[in-house]
């Protein structure tokens, strides 16, 4: 099951060539569809269009609205880091358990936009992303059928596989031990001062509502690692309450607590 979208939001099309394709995503995910929308306009909260880019999510009766958030594995930032982030390096990639030829099976239950389980990949990881917001869930659809379709990065989209999911429901149906390793990043604000990740956070409160079943979420999340589950968080957020971590992982302003049960191997 997927969480019901809480805010007002409508499907429309900046390309006109995708105004079918905008009717069908309204239909599917029970949205009203609006031929021509005013971002200006605050009848909805956010609009989510389809652009010449891509699917887009924009908030609008803001004089100063930030620009679209959407999932793009293609170029900018994500393309900048897949090339010189590091590679194994990575702190991420520690925290999971790369290690010399050893790439280890991640199921992402908070994917979010996918940032860090396209990293996964990138390094050579199968990836399975759970995100519960049909919206968000959306925006990652799109952006990973582009990215299928990049000659350049269509490998890598390869290793991901994206399932619609209520994780804490999702999780309570599997077999124990089905994945060797668990990857959360619950939403919390992270110490970063980029206007890309406070304009990220700000629409998905205002869209999906916060996240309040962290406990929850761990508690499901734990009896299905084979190996190690991982958390994310800011540096100095509070651990999640319950079962306690194994050790921790340090960075500037994020953290990584990971919970053993065995050796990768």
């Amino acid at each position: 099951m997927m969480r019901e979208i809480t805010a007002a939001v409508a499907v429309t099309a900046t390309d006109p060539q995708r105004l079918g394709d905008a009717q069908q995503l309204a239909r599917r995910l029970a949205l009203p569809f609006v031929a021509e929308a005013d971002p200006a306009d605050g009848a909805f909260v956010a609009l989510l269009q389809y652009a010449p880019d891509g699917l887009q999510l924009q908030q609008t009766a803001r004089k100063k609205r930030p620009g679209p958030v959407w999932v793009d594995f293609v170029s900018g930032a994500v393309a900048h880091r897949r090339k010189f982030g590091g590679g194994s390096g990575q702190m991420i990639a520690k925290a999971v358990g790369i290690k010399g030829g050893l790439r280890p099976q991640v199921l992402d239950v908070t994917a979010g936009l996918g940032r860090d389980a396209f990293v996964l990949a990138t390094l050579g990881c199968e990836v399975t992303l759970l995100e519960r917001s049909p919206i968000i869930h959306a925006l990652l659809e799109d952006g990973l059928a582009r990215a299928q379709a990049d000659a350049e990065v269509a490998d890598i989209a390869s290793r991901m596989t994206l399932l619609p999911a209520d994780s804490v429901q999702w999780l309570q149906q599997q077999a124990a031990e089905s994945f060797q390793v668990l990857y959360l990043d619950p939403m919390f604000p992270h110490n970063d001062k980029s206007a890309q990740v406070k304009k990220e956070m700000n629409l998905f409160q205002a869209i999906v509502g916060e996240d309040n079943d962290d406990a929850a979420l761990l508690e499901a999340a734990w009896p299905i690692a084979e190996y190690r589950l991982v958390v994310k968080r800011p540096r100095k957020a509070p651990a999640i309450e319950g079962q306690a971590h194994s050790y921790q992982l340090l960075g500037k302003s994020t953290r990584y607590d990971i919970y053993t049960r065995k050796k990768l191997a």
